[in-house]
């Protein structure tokens, strides 16, 4: 099968692969920097590569059972997102000054995992594109 013949649902799982492998990367940088000092930090680091495996396999084997558990970590990813979310955001407000700008700038970033939702929100809608 060709390239130019994949459908645009096959596509968006592949870039889902692409982007959990460059998330995994960042996220494993990041939390490794804060020595891990909250155990919840393993959670992206141990989902994002086991995301961006499954989603390569769905990509190129358009299997069923594969698109099962896609569906299934995605809306685990969306979870794991919105839960980071609210981590990252109460980690700004922790710091001395609260949540002013300079907070943002220096704390947890609060929009990666806003991406990991939404790269997980692209998945879903990928998946039941079909």
């Amino acid at each position: 099968m060709r390239w130019t013949d994949w459908p645009l649902d096959r596509f968006l799982v592949l870039f889902v692969s692409l982007a959990f492998l460059l998330i995994s990367i960042q996220v494993t940088m990041s939390h490794y920097r804060q020595n891990f000092h909250q155990k919840t930090m393993l959670i992206p680091v141990a989902e994002a590569p086991i995301f961006m495996i499954i989603a390569g396999a769905l990509a190129f084997t358009g299997l069923d059972w594969l698109m099962t558990l896609f569906l299934t970590c995605m809306w685990l990813g969306v979870f794991t997102g919105l839960a980071g979310t609210y981590l990252h955001l109460r980690g700004v407000g922790v710091r001395v000054g609260g949540y002013e700008f300079r907070n943002f700038l220096m704390g947890p970033p609060v929009i990666m995992p806003i991406l990991y939702t939404a790269v997980s929100v692209l998945g879903l809608a990928a998946g039941y594109w079909r």
